[in-house]
């Protein structure tokens, strides 16, 4: 019991710091698209943005990510007004820099040219104090595909809850 508090007291701490943790997933992304690999990026923000970020204020599922001159850029992700900010309170849904390195971005735009390719933000988490976003290059889903995803988490639900059931008979 012991260990367990200290662990927690420990968990606490790291957070207090700003150890790394996830501020928020994309669901909907794993609903719509066949997520094949990811590439964490930074993003440039102000100062209130990534105030109401620590805060959770931040929504990433209408967001989409685009690379136009070179540059990888979030649209469409929306970052609530800091509520004690003052009149150099930042714009809720403007686009914001991601920061990758060329490479990477190359990389992007080679898998994005496939057809039916496209990027989605899917994790945004708060690492040594800095944002950052995992960008997905993902394909969209057809209906049937989504039926039979769907159909196979209600199945491993099922399976779980049995083996859960049959742990304490034996």
């Amino acid at each position: 019991m012991a260990t367990a508090r200290k662990q927690a007291a420990t968990d606490n701490a790291a957070a207090k710091r700003g150890g790394d943790r996830v501020v928020t997933t994309n669901r909907r992304a794993f609903h719509d698209y066949f997520v094949a690999e990811t590439v964490e990026a930074g993003m440039a923000l102000t100062g209130t943005e990534i105030k109401s970020i620590r805060a959770g204020k931040v929504t990433i599922s209408e967001a989409y990510a685009r690379i136009e001159h070179g540059e990888l850029w979030l649209i469409g992700a929306h970052i609530s007004p800091y509520t004690h900010g003052s009149y150099t309170n930042h714009e809720p849904d403007r686009p914001r820099k991601l920061l990758a390195h060329k490479r990477e971005i190359r990389d992007l735009q080679e898998a994005i040219e496939r057809k039916g390719m496209t990027l989605v933000p899917v994790r945004l988490s708060l690492k040594r104090g800095r944002a950052k976003l995992e960008v997905g290059v993902a394909k969209g889903k057809k209906l049937y595909d989504k039926r039979h995803s769907d159909a196979d988490r209600e199945a491993s639900r099922d399976i779980q809850r049995a083996m859960r059931g049959r742990g304490g008979e034996e």
